[in-house]
């Protein structure tokens, strides 16, 4: 079966920065419901599109591909008495952006009286290689459609 919109992907994938750092060592498999419901990134799916069980690949995605371009609008302060009680470097926040959406911040520094947030992903604005090896392509289950992502084994839970 190939790799198309509404199929189920159960692939494992390591991926690594520019500067070599291994990010996810590959070992675990992982499924996800193919074909633009954000529960993979967009390179990801470019390379396995038409594809089938068995394929393997490298692939080096830029940002806009992976965890998109950092934004500097999400990079921001707040002072600590407006903050939740034992805030350390590294924590993460939940807010919103400015047009509502739901937004993680998480904290960088601690200044005095000030925190420093920033709301891109941690690898935001990286080049990143991933090597990919299909495991199983199925189709999706008009429940996993309705969900809007896998379920399963290497998939979601409920």
């Amino acid at each position: 079966m190939k790799i198309t919109k509404d199929t189920i992907v159960t692939l494992t994938f390591r991926a690594t920065d520019a500067k070599g750092k291994v990010l996810e060592d590959g070992k675990e498999p992982r499924a996800y419901l193919h074909g633009g419901y954000g529960n993979t990134l967009p390179g990801v799916e470019l390379a396995l599109e038409g594809q089938e069980k068995g394929f393997t690949t490298t692939i080096q995605l830029l940002p806009s591909l992976a965890f998109g371009d950092r934004d500097e609008s999400l990079v921001t302060t707040i002072l600590k008495k407006d903050f939740p009680p034992g805030v350390k470097v590294g924590g993460q926040l939940e807010g919103s952006d400015d047009q509502g959406q739901r937004q993680i911040f998480t904290v960088t520094k601690i200044k005095g009286d000030t925190i420093h947030l920033d709301g891109n992903h941690p690898l935001a604005g990286q080049e990143l290689t991933f090597t990919l090896k299909v495991i199983d392509v199925k189709a999706a289950s008009p429940e996993e459609i309705s969900h809007g992502h896998a379920h399963g084994a290497h998939g979601h839970h409920h």
